[in-house]
């Protein structure tokens, strides 16, 4: 763009344009006396149409806004701190997220302020690193409907360095929308774990097309890794493991990922949670699981329902709710499927035993007599853990519901399903 006042005054172009709405000088003319292009032109032409008398090109030097000194002050106060938890080696965080800050900002101390001017600070004062390049990820899946595709892990990770212990958070992920369908701090990550996140999907969205997992062995059983001495016969896939026969009771799909680059996009989210949930934790002094479980509901909310995607480029709960709208949706209407009768029958927990001559059964060396059975039957128990610390065992035989009883959780310590 031409820098006009260097090289005319304003009454030298005012007379140009004077000119021009008399019909004297072409505009071809004018724009090659001023150096300018037609779009240039006729914005000028428009200031001096609208008024004459107080049209100039000089140049108005603004300058930048400045932010408040209260501002400014907590701003570098944040930095301050984030150093610190930085340079703490008990600490899992080895850079800055400005991004927080900016949020810290915003919610805490009321004060907006743009990402630009927070690395401006962070340069100035010696709040930087330089981001070392990462490796990208050479595998996706891609999916154009809700509940195509459920991704599902667990990352076992130090979530509050002053608990001194590491808790594992499981997370499930909508791949078209990536929405976090469910997410919780546990401290030691189960086959029933994982159970009570299918549970909780399936109830609020209905039973999804496939889920997405690992070869952990909670979710696959792979000969030469899991077998024992008595199985060494059985091949990859052909033992199916507590989580992956709820989800056959349920009627969805399991894909396992061939590498860790194919789990990329489960990955981020717990990349973006785990950054931001540590420095929380930390700063707040974080010892107890419970409280830890209050902040990762409030990162939550903010990735579900405020924060824009980077690669969808759209907030997830507004991308998810669009799919449904639009009815690309492959979530099922959750039902109990028949002849189980109650959620205790299908998100559960599972062994089978022979009824001995006495018509009772033995679990964790503890004998039970099973009403209706009869000798010689094959039953498959049912485990439902309950709150109270008890647990219900609902005793099938084929597709007939013989007895119901109960006992306390602890009594089933060390029992391998």
């Amino acid at each position: 763009m031409a820098q006009l006042h260097k090289k005319f005054t304003d009454a030298q172009v005012k007379e140009l344009f004077d000119r021009y709405s008399k019909g004297e000088i072409p505009r071809r003319y004018i724009q090659e006396v001023l150096g300018i292009k037609v779009r240039r032109f006729f914005a000028l032409l428009g200031q001096y149409r609208e008024n004459p008398d107080r049209f100039s090109i000089q140049y108005r030097r603004r300058q930048p806004p400045r932010i408040a000194k209260q501002t400014e002050k907590a701003l570098l106060k944040e930095l301050a701190i984030e150093k610190n938890i930085i340079e703490d080696k008990d600490n899992p965080v080895r850079r800055y997220n400005y991004s927080y800050i900016r949020d810290i900002l915003a919610d805490k101390h009321k004060q907006p302020v743009s990402l630009s001017t927070i690395i401006d600070r962070a340069k100035k004062h010696g709040f930087y690193l330089k981001r070392s390049k990462q490796a990208a990820h050479d595998r996706e899946v891609l999916t154009h409907y809700a509940g195509e595709l459920i991704q599902h892990d667990a990352s076992l990770h130090l979530w509050a360095p002053a608990a001194g212990e590491k808790w594992s958070l499981i997370t499930s992920l909508d791949d078209h929308s990536r929405f976090i369908l469910y997410a919780e701090l546990v401290r030691r990550e189960s086959s029933w774990a994982h159970i009570q996140a299918l549970q909780s999907v399936f109830l609020k969205y209905g039973f999804p097309f496939s889920y997405y997992v690992d070869s952990h062995s909670i979710f696959r059983f792979v000969r030469g890794r899991d077998e024992m001495r008595y199985r060494h016969h059985l091949q990859t896939d052909e033992v199916d493991p507590q989580w992956k026969q709820v989800l056959d009771d349920c009627g969805v799909k399991v894909i396992y990922a061939l590498s860790p680059q194919a789990k990329g996009k489960i990955e981020r989210p717990y990349q973006w949670i785990q950054d931001r949930l540590v420095r929380t934790c930390v700063r707040d002094n974080t010892t107890d699981i419970r409280r830890a479980r209050i902040f990762l509901r409030q990162e939550l909310e903010r990735y579900n329902f405020r924060q824009v995607h980077s690669a969808t480029l759209e907030v997830p709960y507004f991308r998810l709710q669009k799919a449904l709208q639009e009815k690309r949706s492959l979530f099922r209407q959750f039902q109990i499927k028949p002849p189980l009768q109650s959620l205790k029958d299908m998100f559960c927990l599972r062994t089978e035993r022979i009824v001995d001559a006495y018509r009772r059964v033995s679990i964790n060396a503890k004998q039970f007599q099973v009403n209706k059975a009869n000798p010689g039957d094959h039953i498959t128990i049912r485990f439902y853990p309950m709150t109270g610390g008890l647990t219900e065992l609902r005793f099938w035989r084929n597709d007939q519901l013989l007895d119901l009883q109960r006992l306390k959780t602890r009594d089933l310590a060390g029992m391998h399903f």
